[in-house]
């Protein structure tokens, strides 16, 4: 099992901090072959040039070659690295920062955290660099195709007490969101759904049964054919508002998830989904005062 951020041997480098692996039960002759075995889509090449430079270790720090044993129950460090990784040609902004948390605006297409084919084009990984802070994780996240506010705790020591809010539902998030005219509803209205995760495993579905999810739409003004509604969801499922209004036959405008899972756009950045973590409000458990951020970005 694949993990991050970790106490490591290896230091955070370029914002990002190294992967690590617990050796699991098996025989390999040594650890170049247990390496290309379990990470096929990494050459030979690709690994002996990270061991000459000395960038895998085990936990106790010592560098680890290709002819060094393999042991089941050791842990190895590395850094993750691409050959390639496109370009997110669009800026974040840090709305707030104190000694707690940063919190940003985070503009579509730019993923949270390291993942698949991003590592140094994700917001935390930028952020980590920008403020040289190691620590920094964020709170809760948005999809990559979701822009707006999101948070990031600066420090170990009060990170549980932020968590908790989100856990609790204490933090209340209102979105905003392009999509088509919904007639013969009056708003605002709630909507209920049992969300389950569905067959291709990045989308989620709907079924019967008792709701574990639920949104409350209003409606700010018409735009032409379009909507641009207000959107707070009391619950916190994956994709849950563009789920929701895809149900309502009512999908974001250029949600290619939703209702029916478009080919992938790889790096076409032109058609942004119109989906905007608008604002969070909250009290702060620290010091007990009202926080309220907004994202300076508009729709359409």
């Amino acid at each position: 099992m694949l993990k991050r951020h970790a106490a490591a041997p290896l230091p955070m480098r370029d914002g990002v901090a190294p992967s690590y692996l617990w050796l699991p039960e098996g025989q390999w002759p040594d650890m170049l072959s247990f390496l290309l075995e379990r990470y096929p889509q990494i050459s030979a090449a690709q690994w002996l040039d990270r061991m000459a430079r000395g960038e895998v270790l085990n936990g106790d720090g010592a560098v680890l070659g290709p002819d060094s044993a393999y042991r089941r129950g050791m842990r190895i460090f590395y850094y993750r690295e691409l050959e390639r990784e496109t370009p997110i040609p669009f800026q974040e902004e840090i709305l707030f920062q104190d000694e707690h948390l940063v919190v940003v605006d985070k503009p579509h297409f730019l993923p949270m955290t390291p993942a698949g084919r991003f590592v140094q084009e994700t917001l935390l990984t930028r952020l980590k660099k920008s403020l040289d802070c190691a620590e920094l994780t964020p709170i809760h996240r948005l999809d990559r195709e979701t822009a707006g506010v999101v948070i990031f705790s600066r420090q170990v020591a009060s990170r549980g007490a932020y968590q908790t809010l989100f856990q609790r539902r204490e933090v209340r998030k209102m979105y905003e969101a392009l999509a088509p005219v919904l007639a013969g509803r009056d708003f605002p209205f709630t909507y209920r759904s049992r969300m389950v995760e569905g067959t291709q495993f990045f989308l989620m579905r709907e079924e019967a049964g008792e709701p574990n999810s639920e949104t409350v739409i209003d409606v700010i003004e018409r735009r032409g054919e379009v909507n641009l509604y207000r959107l707070y969801p009391h619950t916190g499922r994956k994709h849950q508002l563009r789920v929701h209004l895809a149900a309502l036959g009512i999908p974001i405008v250029n949600d290619a998830f939703y209702p029916l899972a478009q080919p992938c756009k790889e790096d076409d950045m032109s058609h942004p989904l119109q989906l905007l973590a608008r604002a969070i409000d909250f009290t702060d458990p620290l010091s007990g005062e009202p926080r309220h951020f907004e994202s300076r970005r508009m729709l359409g």
